[in-house]
């Protein structure tokens, strides 16, 4: 199966070949002894190694190609992030800052108690 690109997506694909592939030196695959068949394709993801080794080192572009099923949308800002377990619901950067504003909320809300119990 082929997942098609956008020419936006085929520019980062090929840079992540570029950068990344252990298979890749100078426009050569080592593997198949020839060009490198996705760095001239750029329309589709047609290599497998770049699919199941090189593309999740790219977090954003392997969730929007491959869509995993634990895939979600982050509730702050809409992001489409894997999730760790079925609760989640924030991507990474949002998560700590939710937890540290929760956080705050509850230890102001505690003070707040225990001054007035105090009087």
């Amino acid at each position: 199966m082929t997942i098609p690109l956008t020419p936006k997506q085929s520019r980062r694909v090929n840079a992540l070949v570029r950068r990344e592939c252990c298979n890749y030196d100078n426009g050569i695959c080592i593997l198949l002894d020839c060009v490198c068949p996705q760095t001239i394709t750029y329309s589709h993801i047609i290599c497998k190694w770049f699919k199941t080794a090189v593309l999740p080192l790219d977090k954003e572009l392997y969730i929007f190609l491959t869509k995993p099923k634990n895939t979600a949308r982050c509730v702050v800002c809409g992001k489409d992030f894997i999730r760790r377990s079925n609760r989640g619901k924030y991507c990474d950067t949002c998560r700590k800052i939710v937890w540290n504003k929760q956080k705050a909320a509850y230890i102001r809300k505690r003070r707040y108690n225990s001054r007035k119990l105090d009087d």
